[in-house]
């Protein structure tokens, strides 16, 4: 079962203390690459990269770890801002949604309000090894939650899930676009039902076939 996956290769910069294991660089910045992100349950996704300057590479660093230019960003969002909820299984996926990558975005934070980023690639659970007792909640339709990243207008990246961005497009959405009365997806949608009054097609080996109780 893979828990790791290949990622594009971002160039952001590493806040340097997150290298030192918080004992010193604050203020320091390192250029890296990403290469890629490690799902671990009830933890933050991890991110490896590759650092040019020491051709080395390191592990194990949070979203909060990056920001896009060499400064602090303002505002100075924590971890819990940057990603909302911990990954929820051992497998993991990355994929580049191609229809909403150029579109404009909007992050509703916790604390700050409402700011404006750039799509990048989203990272996305699954529970993959049917031989092993699922117990997390990444196939749960009520608690699954996609990470999508996004390189944020305060110089900050972040992994949000759909419910907390906006998304424009100046082609398909109105000027004054609607506030969502949605709500969370509880239900377990399937087609095979073997006790519906369709029939069933245990007796036939027809290749143009039809039910006992069809017209």
């Amino acid at each position: 079962m893979s828990n790791i996956v290949n990622i594009p290769p971002c160039k952001v910069w590493v806040r340097k203390e997150y290298l030192t294991d918080h004992q010193s660089g604050y203020g320091e910045f390192v250029e890296g690459y990403w290469v890629t992100a490690k799902s671990l349950p009830g933890r933050t996704f991890y991110f490896e990269t590759y650092l040019p300057a020491y051709a080395a590479m390191y592990d194990k660093l949070p979203i909060s770890a990056f920001v896009s230019e060499p400064k602090t960003p303002d505002p100075d969002l924590p971890l819990d801002e940057l990603q909302f909820w911990n990954c929820m299984d051992y497998g993991v996926t990355a994929i580049e949604k191609q229809f909403i990558g150029s579109m404009g975005f909007q992050a509703r934070t916790k604390r700050h309000g409402m700011i404006g980023g750039k799509y990048l690639f989203t990272l996305d659970n699954l529970h993959e090894n049917i031989q092993q007792i699922d117990c997390n909640v990444s196939e749960v339709p009520q608690e699954h939650k996609s990470f999508n990243c996004l390189e944020l207008e305060n110089g900050q990246y972040c992994l949000y899930p759909n419910n907390r961005m906006r998304i424009y497009d100046v082609s398909l959405s109105p000027k004054d676009v609607k506030i969502p009365d949605f709500k969370v997806s509880t239900e377990y949608y399937e087609v095979e039902n073997p006790f519906s009054d369709w029939g069933t097609l245990g007796d036939t080996e027809e290749y143009f076939w039809k039910t006992e109780n069809e017209e």
